[in-house]
């Protein structure tokens, strides 16, 4: 007897991640209630399945849906308001300023609004967040059905959103546990940076991350004035504060990670920490490049983000999978260093896996969500191809992308965004741009 099922998505090549380096040509993936219930040949699901809906992808590669490591959603009002700064400058003459004059949750909410449908419509379906009115980009995520893991930011000093550090953890873990029920929301704590967090507040995130089994997701070795800063004042590198402190373990995520020597990157292996490589935003603001070959070499978990808007242009990971590709082999002068099929793992499940969600999402795996990204492949841009992985790193871009699910459910289609009025978001921007723009500084 045919098993009924939601939906059945046939492609002309998958490539699940899992296991790592599969091909597949002519399968298809069959899904019910949100999750994948198989993965068969096309011609063997006829007689298994009796589906609700069929997809037919014939000219297309189906991927898990790409997972932004690091990114500040809301920021996206920001994007191209102070370009072609060190980021110092960049962030105390202007970012921290612009925030402190318009940062609100209604900012939060229609700047990860925006950021949302940006990066639904690359393939993103889950992203890791940090930033103020963390409860406002749970909620801008909820409505347009993101995966998201939400960022409780913490810092030393006073915002609009809380007073001070306690302020910061209170408010936060109120938000956490109003929505902690909520299936596509997950939680990490986020102490925005070792310059930024004093020792005492880094205990506190430590106990909080213990008692609650969340992620600790930081900046950490961006630049070579932060390593310059902590010698001068710790009298070590951050690392080894961190270390000190107790920090260092599988639930920490390192964004950036650019300026580690081989016994900083010996520790993150050793402590089973990962690391969040946002390569633009690294040469944007002219930090660095992350020794992502030498981390993966070490056995390194390593997931990529966008950062902001306000510091890549773009919240692209398609993009970012090549850039981290070509780095690396550049950097090394190896042409071997991340191969296509690595970037994509990178991409996927190192993500996935730096947020505890390795068992849900990351890979097309049966008894995973069913998170998908589809990328057309019927293009002049795109044509001669021989290889899937290679087309889906070097080639296809995010105009190439048609449809996403997330959770089994249809998020983009045919290119276009579900269930938001772009007119609409398209006003909300219009008006913050018209009120930023007017009171930008210095």
């Amino acid at each position: 007897m045919k098993t009924p099922i939601d939906l059945l998505i046939e492609a002309r090549w998958i490539l699940p991640v899992e296991p790592h380096r599969a091909t597949l040509e002519n399968h298809a993936v069959a899904i019910d209630k949100g999750k994948i219930v198989a993965i068969l040949r096309q011609s063997d699901a006829a007689s298994r399945f009796v589906p609700v809906q069929t997809q037919a992808l014939a000219r297309h590669i189906l991927i898990p849906g790409l997972v932004n490591l690091h990114t500040h959603a809301a920021m996206s009002l920001l994007r191209g308001i102070a370009d072609d700064l060190p980021l110092q400058k960049w962030l105390n003459e202007y970012i921290w300023p612009t925030e402190a004059k318009h940062v609100s949750e209604s900012f939060v909410y229609d700047g990860t609004t925006l950021a949302c449908a940006e990066m639904l419509l690359g393939g993103t379906t889950c992203f890791s967040d940090m930033y103020f009115f963390p409860k406002e980009a749970a909620l801008a995520a909820i409505r347009l059905g993101m995966r998201a893991a939400i960022g409780l930011l913490v810092f030393d000093f006073p915002s609009s959103y809380a007073a001070d550090a306690d302020d910061y953890l209170s408010k936060n873990m109120q938000t956490r546990d109003e929505l902690k029920n909520e299936p596509l929301l997950s939680f990490c704590l986020a102490p925005h940076s070792p310059y930024t967090v004093s020792d005492r507040t880094f205990t506190r995130v430590l106990t909080l991350a213990e008692q609650c089994d969340l992620p600790i997701h930081l900046h950490l070795h961006e630049t070579l004035q932060e390593m310059e800063n902590s010698l001068r004042q710790f009298g070590v590198r951050p690392i080894e504060r961190l270390r000190r402190l107790g920090l260092l373990g599988p639930g920490l995520i390192a964004v950036h990670g650019v300026h580690l020597d081989s016994n900083e990157i010996a520790l993150l292996a050793q402590y089973g920490c990962s690391v969040a490589h946002c390569p633009s935003s690294n040469l944007k603001l002219a930090s660095g490049i992350a020794p992502v070959a030498a981390l993966a070499d070490r056995g390194v978990n390593i997931g990529i983000g966008t950062d902001s808007a306000a510091s890549n242009n773009r919240l692209d990971i398609l993009e970012e999978m090549r850039l981290a590709s070509l780095l690396a082999k550049g950097s090394t002068g190896n042409a071997e260093a991340i191969d296509a099929h690595q970037a994509l793992r990178m991409a996927t499940l190192g993500g996935a896996r730096a947020l505890g969600l390795e068992e849900k999402i990351g890979s097309i795996s049966i008894g995973k969500a069913a998170d998908l990204c589809a990328i057309r492949i019927d293009d002049p841009r795109l044509l001669p191809y021989y290889d899937p992985a290679s087309l889906l790193v070097y080639s296809a871009g995010r105009e190439f992308v048609s449809d996403v699910w997330v959770a089994g459910k249809k998020r983009v289609e045919n290119g276009h965004l579900l269930g938001v009025n772009e007119i609409e978001l398209i006003n909300s921007v219009s008006l913050w741009q018209n009120r930023l723009y007017s009171s930008r500084t210095p």
